[in-house]
Parts: C-alpha cells; structure tokens; sequence
C-alpha cells in the first residue's frame, strides 16, 4: 500500500487543490484529510457523511462541588489559571471553586493535591472526526474544536482510519492531504508515510518553507517530490527553487501555471481537472503520470 502524502510549507500553495485533482486522476484512492485544525479538502469534494465519532483527545479536572471545602490549594497550584472562586454553595461554604475546561490542560496536580478528594479528572471532547463517501473515494477527515490540544494525536488517529479503511476495500493508494509547516501535526502525517508531494511556489518564503519542509522528510527518511505551483509568476525564482530542490535530494515532479480555470473550479466546489481546455488541469495530470510512473509496480494502477 502507498500512503502519499501532500505538503506545503504554509497554507495558501494549492495544496489541497492538488489534492483533490489527484484523487480525480487516480484510481480508487482512499483519501485522508489531516489538516484537522482547517480541513478543506471537504469544501471541494463535497462529501457524503457515512460515521462520526467523538475524539478524546485527554482529560480535564472538574471539582465536585458537594465534596469542596473551598481550601483554595487547587487555584493555589494551577498553573494555568483554570480555577475560579465562583462555584455554587454546597450547605458547608456559601462558595466553591470550579474549572474552565477551556483552559485546564488536564495535568492533574490539582486532583493530586486536593485532601478532600473533590476533582476529578475526565475524559475531554477536543473534536469529531468523520468517515465520508466522495465520487472519488471514501475521506476521512476531522474537525479539532476552538482552542483544543492534541491535533497530533488526532492526526494519528484519521491515518489509522484511513488505513482500516483502505484494507477493508482493497485499495492501495492512500493520498493525504497535510497540514501546513512543520509542526506537530505535520510530522504526525509525515511519520511512517511512504512518499511526499511538496507543493510549492516561486517566492522568498516558498523557498525558505520548502527547504524546512524538504529536512524534515529527510530526517524520517522520506522520499520528496516538488511541484512548483505558479510556477510562470517567477521563471527565475522557479529554477533558483527547482535546483535548490534537486540538490537538497527532491524530485521535480512538475510545475503549474496560474490560472483563472483554478479559481473558477474552487468556486464550483470542484477540482480543476474536471474543467476542459484548462492549462492548470493539464499540468496536475502530467504531475500525476510523473508520480504514478515512479511508484513500485502493481501498487497503484
């Protein structure tokens, strides 16, 4: 099984428009989105939900008021300033403390510490993460809530699902549309990946990021491929970046114009190689006979 996963070093590349134009080009992918904190690749594949499921991604305190003396050793010792002397009367003190879930880390020191036994920790709802059907194939993707912890681990969790998924229909190519950077929930996606697809574009900052994002594949020992979207806003910034790529290990894989056919499609909600006579889409499946051609034989067809 192939598990390709699609990158960029900040949001804004194209890298989901990419995404979603490979799957049209593909044949019975399995698709994966694990940009969890902004997930769009829905937007423009427009899935059927088929499963949901709550994501626990920790545990947070809660104090039980019948049981609190309001001793104040717990907002004494929180550190991140989740506790607060405004909880309700109990008969035994006319206040108690209570937690703000949306700011405990669930570290657990208060329940430690508390002589009374009075909080608690439990299980915390930091998302939902869903199985879709597309007319391209099934989508696994998740929305983290507001100012939740832990999008790595959710991360981690929708590649599992896309797996099972993928050995349950027999399908062996799963492509993954990433997050931006080089952060947690990146290297969460990177990690145990098969291949990469860099999108990219010839600036100063599409240089920089590529080149961050390109070390980071090759430290878990990543093949890349590069693809220079917009490539013909900067013919000379393109080969500057193309040979930097080169150098750094990458293969080139392809390069795309700009295009108005690009916008029109993601006002459709569609991807761009649906659109005839489109330059953008001609590209994008050139790029995809480049990458399809250089996986092992059999693997994808």
């Amino acid at each position: 099984m192939e598990e390709i996963l699609i990158l960029s070093g900040k949001g804004g590349t194209g890298k989901t428009s990419v995404t979603a134009s490979l799957a049209a080009l593909a044949d019975r992918p399995v698709l994966a989105d694990c940009d969890v904190d902004a997930s769009s690749l829905p937007l423009i594949l427009k899935p059927r939900l088929r499963r949901q499921e709550t994501f626990i991604g920790g545990l947070r305190a809660r104090i039980q008021p019948g049981h609190c003396v309001a001793c104040g050793k717990c907002k004494e010792l929180c550190r991140f300033d989740a506790i607060f002397f405004d909880g309700p009367s109990n008969g035994q003190v006319p206040r108690t403390f209570r937690v703000d879930p949306s700011a405990c880390e669930g570290c657990g020191v208060c329940e430690y510490f508390c002589a009374e036994r009075a909080i608690e920790l439990i299980p915390a709802e930091n998302g939902r993460w869903f199985v879709s059907d597309t007319r391209f194939g099934p989508l696994i993707h998740a929305r983290l809530r507001p100012g939740q912890g832990n999008s790595g681990k959710l991360v981690t969790l929708v590649r599992r699902q896309a797996r099972l998924v993928a050995e349950a229909s027999g399908r062996q190519l799963i492509l993954i549309d990433g997050p931006p950077g080089i952060g947690c929930t990146t290297i969460a996606a990177l990690t145990g990946t098969t291949r990469m697809l860099v999108v990219t574009e010839p600036t100063p900052s599409g240089e920089h990021d590529l080149e961050r994002v390109l070390e980071l594949g090759r430290h878990f020992g990543v093949h890349a491929w590069v693809c220079l979207n917009k490539h013909d806003l900067n013919p000379a910034m393109t080969e500057r970046i193309e040979h930097k790529a080169a150098a750094l290990g990458a293969t080139i894989a392809g390069r795309i114009p700009y295009h108005i056919s690009v916008t029109v499609a993601q006002r459709q909600g569609r991807p761009v190689v649906e659109l005839d006579d489109s330059p953008a889409a001609a590209a994008i499946a050139r790029l995809w006979q480049q990458i399809r051609t250089s996986l092992p034989t059999g693997k994808v067809s």
